[in-house]
C-alpha cells in the first residue's frame, strides 16, 4: 500500500482501546460513557473499518480514561463481541473479551411502561439473558423480552 493512502493513528500512552465493536455503535458507546469530547481526553473513533470477522467494525481509543465494571457491562450489552485493551506506558497491559453476564442488574430500564421497576425507585431492574445470538434479555419482574436495539435505547 502506498504511503499516501495510509493513515497512521498515534499510540496512546495510558488508557483504553475498545475494539471489535459492531459497526455503527461507537457513538452510542461514547454517549453511554458520558464522553462528549469536552473532557480533555484524546479520543480516536474509527467507524465502519473493514474487518475479516465482522465485515465492518468500530474502534474507540481513549487516552487517560479507564472503565468501571458497570461501564464494561453496558458496553457488553451494546457490543457483546467487543474486546477491551487496557494500555499502560504504550503497552497492552490487559486484553479481555467482553463477557455478557447471565443476569443484568440495574443498568437497563425495562421497556414495559407498566413494569414495577419503572414506578418504584427502590426496585432495581433485573434481566436474564434469554439468547446471546441474537441478543435477547427478559425482565424478571414483568417478563418483557428486549432485543439488541431496544437494549441500546434503554441503558440507564
Amino acid at each position: 500500500m502506498s504511503l499516501d493512502r495510509e493513515l497512521k493513528v498515534q499510540k496512546i500512552r495510558d488508557g483504553i482501546v475498545i475494539d471489535h465493536l459492531r459497526a455503527g455503535t461507537a457513538l452510542k458507546i461514547l454517549e453511554m460513557l458520558g464522553i462528549t469530547g469536552k473532557e480533555g481526553f484524546i479520543i480516536t473513533v474509527a467507524m465502519n473499518v473493514p474487518s475479516q470477522k465482522l465485515g465492518s467494525k468500530d474502534i474507540i481509543k481513549i487516552e487517560g480514561r479507564y472503565l468501571s465494571p458497570s461501564e464494561v457491562s453496558k458496553i457488553a450489552l451494546i457490543a457483546p463481541k467487543a474486546t477491551l485493551n487496557v494500555i499502560k506506558d504504550y503497552k497492552v497491559e490487559r486484553k479481555e473479551r467482553l463477557k455478557l453476564p447471565d443476569e443484568i442488574v440495574g443498568i437497563i430500564r425495562c421497556s414495559n411502561p407498566t413494569c414495577i421497576t419503572n414506578h418504584e425507585p427502590q426496585v432495581q431492574s433485573k434481566f436474564v439473558v434469554v439468547s446471546r445470538e441474537p441478543l435477547k434479555i427478559k425482565c424478571l419482574y414483568c417478563e418483557t423480552v428486549m432485543d439488541q436495539d431496544e437494549i441500546a435505547r434503554r441503558l440507564s
